[in-house]
């Protein structure tokens, strides 16, 4: 594709195998975009069906693949005969959140005393800690599970331990060699765990641990003689497949068929919490992963970043519709703030990064920067560079940090490498996200040991300047009907890639921006059809620069698809991810659909 692409990217146009296509139009009676997206993504001929219609039914595994189950699930069903008080420890985030709340519905639908504890970011830190297990153990907890963290707290397990009180850890990060003293950890990361389910996020884990909880009271007629409903745990897919979302796991697998399945939980409103959040979000269309990514997820994830870290576990374990609506407004305003602090501190960032990118890995420090948004600078700043990136903050001689990183670098893996080093204190997560706690002195020496890890690995830093095209279409193909076959591959995320598309030799008929960050667009195809437009984020990039200029030249655009609903009306409009003018007018890709 012979283009001048305003953001110095190249556009390649993806390659698949013809017979593919004619293979899955022949076979599935599918039509030529569908075939033609599963022939690029290489999808096995012989899984398309769990692929376009992936249900937990089919897809499955055992739960007690997963090492420690068994025991796990043994342990447990004592707990709830003897009537144990149960505490749960989770993680403030959206999977901690999410899994809490998976947990502790359960229990309350099984008439099972519990109580939970999310740590205040700030003065608790990541993951368990003494303080708040002798809090759960003081409130009559015998046996407390971690959810999202404590692979690797062995502090406090062989507190809880000397309190003869078991740990059983259900969690999706990564493990060293040598494991806490816990009575069990269920984690398919773990180094010793032969399940193949290490792609699932800690929600994933706990409703699985669910499924073998619910069979083996099912199995001793538990709900009988206790004349207990048994749960619907289909119905608690609705948290799973948020949790799935917004961890940024791949959506393979069982993920694909719990998030699936989910959003359709979701949009029966059966937790009052979602529900409550999804309507003061106006969000009046079919759920999607969008919704979940970028609009629910954030909010949720803002008491956890600068509120009330407890604030996400509540809001989805709460029954009391004025308390959820209280947390709702709360999160809102959390989520505000968050917005207002991010760009203050990246404002402040931008000042001084310069000097920094020509790095393998991007380090930054600073005094005192707010702890809870430093991980989503880190994220801005690594799809930017499409480098690794870490951000310290300093207080007094102790630094806190969240990482971030790119497809082929396992920063879990290098923090706790970095830990074993003595380089880092303590520290741990997974292949794309991590955080750790650092002695300031150790700082320079750590920036040094993880761009020595970075050049040792074989990553192509050039396809940072590649945009990936699934096709080439006309104008005239977005409209309900193309958007809906392209929307049967999903639901769209990590692992399957949302298809981007590029229309050729348009117009600029108006442009304006839209909430003060946007510009929004009505193009014109040379078959005279016009299109709606917006490109996010745009207003200070060369995206924005060239739609506001209104030149009369022709270009051509990159992006995706997005479905517009408003008062029962439904429009297809295109998203925006680049613009291109063409170098050599003949030079043109031929066979456009639509």
């Amino acid at each position: 594709m012979n283009f001048n692409s305003v953001t110095g990217k190249s556009w390649i146009l993806k390659k698949f195998d013809n017979n593919d296509l004619n293979f899955f139009k022949d076979n599935f009676f599918l039509d030529e975009i569908t075939s033609k997206l599963l022939a690029i993504r290489k999808i096995n001929k012989e899984n398309v069906k769990n692929f376009l219609n992936p249900t937990i039914k089919n897809i499955l595994p055992n739960p007690l693949k997963l090492k420690g189950m068994d025991s796990a699930i043994e342990r447990t069903f004592q707990s709830i005969i003897k009537k144990e008080k149960i505490g749960i420890f989770g993680d403030y985030d959206v999977d901690g959140a999410t899994s809490t709340a998976l947990l502790g519905n359960f229990f309350r639908e099984i008439k099972q005393d519990f109580n939970i504890h999310i740590p205040d970011r700030k003065s608790e830190g990541y993951g368990p800690n003494e303080k708040g297990f002798k809090k759960l153990i003081d409130e009559g907890a015998n046996l407390i599970f971690t959810v999202d963290c404590g692979t690797l707290s062995f502090k406090p397990i062989s507190f809880a331990k000397t309190l003869k009180t078991d740990v059983i850890v259900l969690d999706h990060h990564q493990s060293d060699i040598k494991l806490p003293e816990a009575f069990s950890i269920i984690n398919p990361n773990r180094l010793d765990d032969a399940s193949e389910l290490n792609y699932l996020c800690a929600a994933g884990v706990c409703f699985m641990f669910l499924i073998a909880l619910n069979r083996k009271l099912r199995k001793n007629n538990w709900f009988i003689k206790n004349d207990v409903i048994e749960p619907n745990l289909i119905n608690y897919l609705d948290l799973v497949s948020l949790g799935t979302v917004c961890d940024v796991v791949p959506l393979i697998g069982l993920n694909r068929a719990i998030v699936k399945q989910g959003l359709k939980i979701i949009k029966n409103k059966k937790n009052l919490g979602l529900k409550t959040l999804f309507e003061y979000c106006k969000i009046e269309t079919a759920p999607s992963s969008y919704h979940l990514g970028y609009v629910i997820g954030p909010r949720i994830n803002a008491g956890g970043r600068v509120g009330k870290c407890s604030h996400g576990a509540e809001l989805l374990l709460g029954t009391d519709s004025k308390k959820i609506f209280k947390l709702v407004s709360e999160l809102d305003a959390f989520n505000n703030e968050r917005k207002d602090l991010e760009n203050n501190l990246l404002n402040k960032i931008k000042n001084s990064i310069s000097d920094k990118v020509s790095d393998s890995v991007i380090v930054l420090t600073g005094n005192n920067w707010h702890e809870g948004i430093i991980g989503i600078i880190a994220s801005r700043i690594k799809d930017k560079y499409n480098k690794p990136t870490v951000i310290i903050s300093i207080n007094n001689d102790i630094g806190k940090a969240s990482a971030r990183s790119i497809a082929g670098f396992d920063i879990g893996k290098t923090i706790i490498n970095g830990v074993q080093d003595k380089i880092l204190i303590k520290g741990g997560g997974h292949k794309m996200a991590g955080g750790f706690t650092i002695n300031v002195n150790q700082i320079e020496n750590f920036k040094s040991f993880i761009n020595k890890k970075f050049q040792t690995i074989n990553i192509d830093i050039n396809n940072q300047k590649k945009l990936f095209i699934d096709s080439v279409i006309s104008p005239s193909a977005l409209n309900i009907d193309f958007y809906e076959k392209v929307e049967y591959l999903s639901p769209f995320g990590s692992g399957n890639p949302e298809p981007k598309f590029s229309i050729e030799n348009l117009k600029s008929v108006n442009s304006s921006i839209v909430g003060e960050k946007h510009v929004k667009s009505v193009l014109l195809g040379p078959d005279g059809s016009s299109i709606k437009t917006i490109a996010f984020n745009a207003v200070e990039n060369d995206i924005g620069a060239y739609l506001m200029k209104k030149s009369s030249k022709t270009f051509n655009i990159a992006g995706k698809l997005s479905l517009n609903e408003w008062k029962g009306k439904k429009n297809v409009e295109f998203i925006i991810d680049d613009i291109s003018v063409n170098k050599n007018i003949k030079n043109k890709v031929p066979s456009s659909i639509g």
